[in-house]
């Protein structure tokens, strides 16, 4: 009967700590968020988060510790049960720690980078390091020599480095690329291969780029970071764009500027993509070998846009041209044929 009232008000005393928990669960987390609050640090809403129940939790433990020492357990198994506890404590405390330190990292990145982090590499990477370190407590608890795990742990770490140079290599080279800001997604970009597109996303491996034909390049982030970059999108997205004509040796300078910048200046207000504000301009800079060279300097609201607004503004000024009488040269050849007197 003693051992039968013994083991209900262990029940009871385990029932009024899981309570104590949830009520102390509360308390804490409202004064934490208070302090929180006050100090302006706004990762302490996630940092409550990632708690989640773990103070009820190992209130429970507490509890089940505590009780253990008023039942009477054999002194035998008592030691073990209190391993077992302390145990399951170190790999709920494991486990909080490894997705605090995540959370931690992926906010960070964020205030970095400005884009939300997809690279789940970092977060195994430190799941998996705070998990060993765990596991190597726990050995150490229950009296077992860690030496040689810690020699194999070596072993194979430098293992597994030499393995996966290459993706190491490319998941350091696209944390290194979303830090520095210089490429995001959504901006366009030119590559000294050759390659150009939008890039749509940079992973802890490679970044798609998908060019104007809707084709998509995939390009190892170690490639990319070493390659010439140019990003049409920075430091922002308008851009000029240059359009060379050649006009006739006989035409009126002044009235092709013009004409030429009236032109222009239309495009530039009708067609979509353009800068409607901007001022058009020419500058001319070479006599070639048929006709006089100039450049029309138009404004883009975006780098794609310039391919309808050259098409448009070439085929409107090919057909003010001709209604203005102004002549874009042939290339001309002139042939001079001297008549050979014979004596």
């Amino acid at each position: 009967m003693e051992i039968l009232n013994n083991y209900l008000s262990f029940i009871l005393f385990l029932a009024f700590s899981l309570l104590m928990g949830f009520a102390l669960k509360i308390l804490l987390y409202k004064s934490l968020n208070k302090i929180f609050l006050q100090a302006q640090w706004l990762k302490g809403e996630i940092f409550l988060k990632t708690l989640g129940n773990l103070p009820v939790l190992w209130c429970f433990l507490l509890a089940f510790y505590l009780g253990f020492q008023f039942l009477k357990i054999s002194e035998r198994f008592l030691p073990l049960t209190n391993k077992i506890l302390l145990i399951i404590f170190v790999i709920s405390l494991t486990w909080a720690i490894s997705k605090i330190i995540t959370v931690f990292i992926d906010t960070f990145l964020f205030e970095k980078t400005e884009l939300p982090f997809k690279v789940s590499l970092i977060n195994i990477i430190v799941k998996i390091f705070v998990f060993i370190l765990g596991f190597i407590i726990i050995l150490n608890l229950l009296n077992i020599n860690i030496t040689p795990f810690l020699t194999t742990l070596g072993i194979a770490g430098l293992a597994v480095g030499l393995a996966l140079q290459d993706t190491l290599s490319n998941f350091f080279a696209g944390l290194y690329i979303l830090m520095t800001k210089q490429i995001k997604p959504g901006d366009y970009i030119a590559l000294d291969s050759g390659i150009e597109g939008f890039v749509e996303d940079i992973t802890w491996r490679n970044t798609t780029i998908r060019q104007i034909s809707n084709n998509i390049v995939i390009v190892p982030n170690s490639k990319l970071s070493s390659s010439i970059v140019t990003n049409y999108f920075l430091p922002e997205k308008e851009l000029l764009i240059v359009v060379q004509v050649g006009i006739s040796y006989n035409s009126d300078l002044e009235r092709v500027e013009k004409v030429t910048i009236e032109v222009a200046k239309e495009v530039m207000r009708e067609v979509p993509g353009g800068v409607p504000d901007f001022e058009p301009f020419i500058r001319y800079h070479t006599f070639g070998e048929f006709s006089i060279i100039f450049n029309v300097i138009l404004r883009a609201q975006s780098y794609p846009d310039r391919l309808p607004i050259i098409h448009e503004f070439i085929k409107r000024l090919h057909q003010r041209y001709k209604v203005e009488g102004i002549e874009i040269p042939f290339p001309i050849r002139t042939v001079y044929l001297h008549e050979k007197k014979w004596s």
